[in-house]
């Protein structure tokens, strides 16, 4: 059968259509040691203040009134120094120590010698003391709320939980944060062309697909739960389909109109209802997008390269609008070559980068995969080519 062209969409109204037809998955509390890698439901906001108490910004010495200081004890991290400074006093202090009270300023050991107990300013320090030989008030010092007050947002709902921003929530007094679940996914792979193992043979060509899908899954924000080589029948196709229990189901292969391309006819088979059957795009022309019941069915050529096109296109922009996350963003490149293109579609070219300059690679046919070993993203033509010196879109590999 032919696409069926009311759902012939542009490259940027897939993109659209996959992130807005996504619903946002259920959410759940996870200790912080849990969270990683998950989206976050909610704000989270600073549950005190940051820092709680004035602190050291330095390994040095908490100085009272203008100097010499007279060394009077210590005031080390986590142990507070009880007594308050008099003024002309002064503690050996540590990097996040609390301030003793009547401290004004903090004084770096590299800037200070301590003669006959006493300390005295030198080098930079030295140039920053007034008339009265104080230092400026609160210098080297994180006054209290210096960083965040009790209440403030420092993760707005829909951030990515990468290592450093958990070690912000831990920061902020969090033991757990409302995250959202993330989707399932199985992947159904299409093809009796396909070989497991070895270097194709036999009129056979090795899968390249089935190995590279479970990271791009885990990469995207999502959990796999199986990889099923499935038969070139209907029968096998609408059997794989029904069966599966997962929030999406990515498919490979069989998304056009050859003899056994079955996947058109699965969909409607399992009461599916298209929302993309073909993207204005080359290489990716053949991806699809259908929603059956709860679940939704994304379906990638069989090509490679045409392949993870698709899933940046349809897969990246649904698993982000299932987390309510925007739509991602394009960036902008300036072209380094003269390159056609289809009169219709945009046409997506592996590159390398360079200080903003993208360089078309070789091996650019939707059937290779080579030129991934040195690609950092794919520029984004207009229908009909692009020209050196031109700014496009830009959209970065992982």
């Amino acid at each position: 059968m032919e696409s069926n062209p009311a759902f012939e969409v542009t490259w940027q109204q897939a993109r659209k259509l996959a992130h807005s037809a996504a619903k946002l998955t259920p959410s759940q509390f996870l200790a912080l040691s849990e969270a990683g890698g998950m989206v976050v439901a909610s704000d989270v906001v600073a549950l005190g203040d940051m820092p709680p108490f004035a602190a050291s910004r330095i390994d040095g010495w908490a100085v009272s009134g203008p100097g010499p200081w007279q060394h009077v004890g210590e005031a080390l991290a986590g142990h507070e120094f009880i007594k308050e400074l008099n003024s002309g006093e002064c503690v050996h202090t540590a990097t996040g120590a609390v301030m003793p009270q009547g401290a004004t300023a903090a004084l770096k050991d590299e800037e200070s010698a301590l003669i006959d107990s006493k300390v005295h300013a030198i080098k930079g320090a030295a140039e920053l003391l007034d008339q009265k030989h104080e230092l400026p008030l609160f210098h080297d010092v994180r006054s209290s709320g210096y960083e965040a007050r009790t209440g403030e947002k420092l993760i707005s709902a829909g951030t990515k939980l990468t290592p450093a921003i958990v070690g912000v929530a831990a920061a902020a007094g969090h033991n757990e944060v409302l995250v959202h679940k993330k989707i399932s996914v199985d992947v159904l792979i299409f093809g009796d062309e396909l070989l497991l193992d070895g270097p194709s043979r036999d009129g056979k060509v090795r899968d390249s697909l089935g190995p590279q899908l479970p990271f791009w899954v885990d990469y995207l924000g999502a959990t796999l739960v199986n990889v099923i080589h499935v038969a070139d029948t209907l029968d096998d196709h609408v059997v794989a389909i029904t069966n599966s229990k997962s929030d999406l189901i990515i498919t490979t292969g069989g998304t056009a109109a050859g003899p056994v391309d079955h996947l058109h006819d699965a969909i409607r088979d399992a009461n599916g209802e298209f929302i993309v059957d073909a993207v204005l795009v080359r290489p990716g022309y053949h991806s699809l997008m259908a929603r059956i019941n709860d679940q939704f069915l994304i379906g990638l050529p069989g090509n490679p390269q045409s392949a993870v096109i698709g899933l940046l296109s349809l897969v990246a922009p649904f698993i982000a609008g299932s987390y309510g996350q925007i739509l991602p963003t394009l960036e902008s490149r300036t072209f380094n070559a003269d390159l056609k293109g289809p009169a219709r579609e945009v046409r997506l070219v592996l590159c390398t980068e360079a200080d903003g300059v993208v360089t078309p690679l070789e091996h650019l046919d939707s059937s290779m995969l080579r030129g991934f070993v040195d690609a950092h993203g794919y520029a984004v033509l207009p229908a009909g080519g692009a020209v050196t010196g031109q700014i496009l879109p830009w959209l970065n590999l992982p």
